[in-house]
């Protein structure tokens, strides 16, 4: 009983040194009871020095170089967890110049790896962050509808609408999901929106250059869509709730708040009055208005957008992405 009692105690971050991937870590850390298993694609500090200098990994942190594309490494650094937290996968800064090999394979065969490998090692519970944009990119959907979890964006649209890391989230979602139905695998999947937060990572991530890129004005007219977004220490806290209660089945929607772009900057500038270039906002098409309240009913909580933006602008700051 010891030992499966050790193992339930194990699990397995992929992506562990990405903006999320660190986050969850240190959430795991943090407890004092897990010890994590962390895939990098990079041992060398610049990529995992944030990782190493956190409190408890030098006792419950144990660092593995693998690719998700290659089964044999994610085999090595799932054997022996009892739970999976299968992060990793791609997120474009830029349109993809072959999205089939950066964007749709990683994402997806990846996926498979994970959920093999998985399966091979009897690990008790797998939870996979999917994302909003596998669940709204659908234009048959009403405007004023209120999307949960039964809603799914539309892969043909995806495709020849070139939104290929909605594309991407879809399938690998739909496979995770599939793959649990024929195996019995228990997973779970959360799908956030854009996601913010102080950066533990040296390197800014795609989602928190949405934010520094806007605050730097690097365009004079900005489309003032509403945004949703999510804290990504609320988002860690998400995972971990999904993992560790044992009701918790199917998708959860992991969605905070829902703002304009002019409403965050405003907020930032309320702290910040020097900070933020004069821009022109122009109306535009905003995104789906989507509900978390099954999470929620789950006992997830949530920090305030003030609270978020502000540690955001801070972090940025320290990086030096941002004036002091």
């Amino acid at each position: 009983m010891e030992g499966e009692a050790s193992k339930t105690k194990t699990v397995c971050v992929t992506g562990a040194g990405g903006f999320v991937g660190s986050w969850l870590v240190r959430r795991l850390l943090s407890t004092g009871e897990y010890t994590v298993h962390g895939t990098v694609r990079d041992l060398g500090d610049r990529r995992t020095g944030h990782l190493k200098a956190l409190d408890g990994a030098g006792e419950r942190l144990r660092l593995f170089k693998a690719d998700v594309l290659d089964y044999a490494g994610v085999a090595y650094a799932v054997s022996g967890c009892g739970g999976v937290f299968h992060v990793a996968s791609p997120v474009p800064a830029d349109k993809p110049q072959n999205p089939e090999v950066e964007v749709l394979a990683p994402a997806v065969r990846g996926t498979q790896n994970v959920l093999k490998a998985c399966h091979q090692a009897k690990v008790g519970r797998v939870v996979v962050v999917s994302s909003a944009a596998a669940v709204a990119m659908n234009p048959g959907f009403p405007r004023d509808a209120v999307l949960d979890e039964d809603a799914w964006s539309d892969e043909d649209h995806c495709r020849t609408t070139g939104m290929w890391y909605a594309l991407s989230k879809t399938l690998a979602e739909r496979e995770a999901l599939a793959y649990a139905e024929k195996t019995g695998l228990d997973v779970v999947t959360v799908c956030p929106p854009l996601v913010l937060g102080p950066l533990l990572q040296r390197v800014a991530n795609t989602s928190s250059l949405v934010l520094v890129n806007l605050l730097k004005g690097d365009r004079d007219t900005v489309e003032d869509k509403a945004r949703n977004a999510v804290d990504v220490r609320d988002l860690a806290d998400a995972l971990v709730l999904a993992y560790e209660t044992p009701e918790a089945s199917g998708r959860y929607i992991c969605g905070a708040y829902r703002k304009k772009l002019s409403e965050m900057v405003d907020i930032v500038k309320s702290f910040y009055p020097d900070l933020t270039r004069p821009m022109k906002f122009v109306e535009g098409e905003e995104e789906r208005m989507m509900s978390s309240k099954k999470l929620q009913a789950l006992g997830w909580k949530l920090r305030a957008v003030e609270e978020c933006l502000r540690d955001s602008v801070e972090s940025y700051k320290a990086a030096g992405l941002l004036p002091e």
